[in-house]
This record gives structure tokens, sequence and C-alpha cells, in this order.
């Protein structure tokens, strides 16, 4: 079971990807966020580190990299070495392009104040990669905003989330 792991892990570190979970947002500036919030809206700022813990890459077509394969992984968001929320999700290969292999990828992410989702397209070993927050539950049930992931797939990973709500 233990080489299982490691083999995973090893896999997830060569390939992949958006690993989990740290509800953080945006790439952008908070200038652009301030702008896109309207009166009334809270704008909410999340810098976290990625602890991934599970990954698998699934053969779901023809053997070898086909469309329709996937990764799917969780971990847990970390701020100053303290868990603060969980979560997961998968990335779906929908081009391929010689090299460029392009997916469709989704998260959610749990938090001490409910839950919230992202999603965007991404090529392949890019970084940084931003992602739309597509909404939420709890405090975040109207949430809008970007998601920024750094060093994906690697023990450095963090995340930076600019949440409008």
């Amino acid at each position: 079971m233990q080489n299982n792991n490691r083999s995973a892990k090893a896999a997830f570190m060569r390939f992949f990807a958006v690993p989990l979970i740290t509800v953080a947002v945006a790439g952008c500036s908070a200038e652009t966020t301030e702008a896109e919030a309207q009166a009334g809206d809270r704008v909410e700022i999340l810098e976290l580190e990625v602890e991934n813990d599970q990954y698998a890459a699934l053969d779901l077509g023809p053997a070898g990299l086909s469309l329709g394969d996937m990764d799917v992984y969780s971990g847990n968001a970390v701020r100053d070495g303290r868990k603060v929320g969980r979560g997961g999700g998968s990335c779906q290969v929908i081009h391929i392009d010689g090299k460029k292999i392009t997916m469709q990828c989704l998260i959610t992410m749990e938090l001490e104040r409910g839950s919230v989702t992202m999603q965007s397209l991404w090529a392949r070993g890019a970084n940084p990669l931003d992602m739309a927050v597509t909404g939420g539950t709890g405090a975040y049930r109207n949430a809008r905003g970007t998601i920024r992931f750094w060093d994906i797939a690697t023990p450095s990973e963090r995340v930076r989330a600019e949440i409008i709500h």
C-alpha cells in the first residue's frame, strides 16, 4: 500500500495539477476585484498553502492519453501551519493537440463558514492557474471572484483567493 501511495504521489508530482483546494482566490489585483465588487459586497482575500493528500490518474478512454481521461485529487488548505479547510476536485482531458493537453478543472473547497466552488480550463503544466469562483454555500452562497494557484503539484503549492460576496 505504501508503494502505491508513493507511486501515486510521484505520478502526481510529474504530471499534474490543480491540486486541491485552497480556497483562495485570485490572480487578479485587489484593484480589479474591488472594481468588480458592488456597493455592499465584501471582498475577502485568502492566502493559503495547499497540502495534497490523495491523487488518482484515471485512464478512461482507449489505453494511454485520450479525451475523457481524468485526474482526481484532494487535500487541505493550510494557513500558518494550521489546517483551515479541505477540498478536492478533478481535471478532465477535453482537447489534445500534440503535447498540449487542455483540461476542464472543477474544485470545491470547504472552509469553516461554507464552501467555495471554482472552475477553469487548464493547459496541463501551465503555472500559475487562474480559476473563476462559480458560487458556494453558507457565507459564500453568492460568491464570485478569482482564485490563483502557483507551484501546482509541488510541496510549495499555494493559492490566493479574492472572493467577492
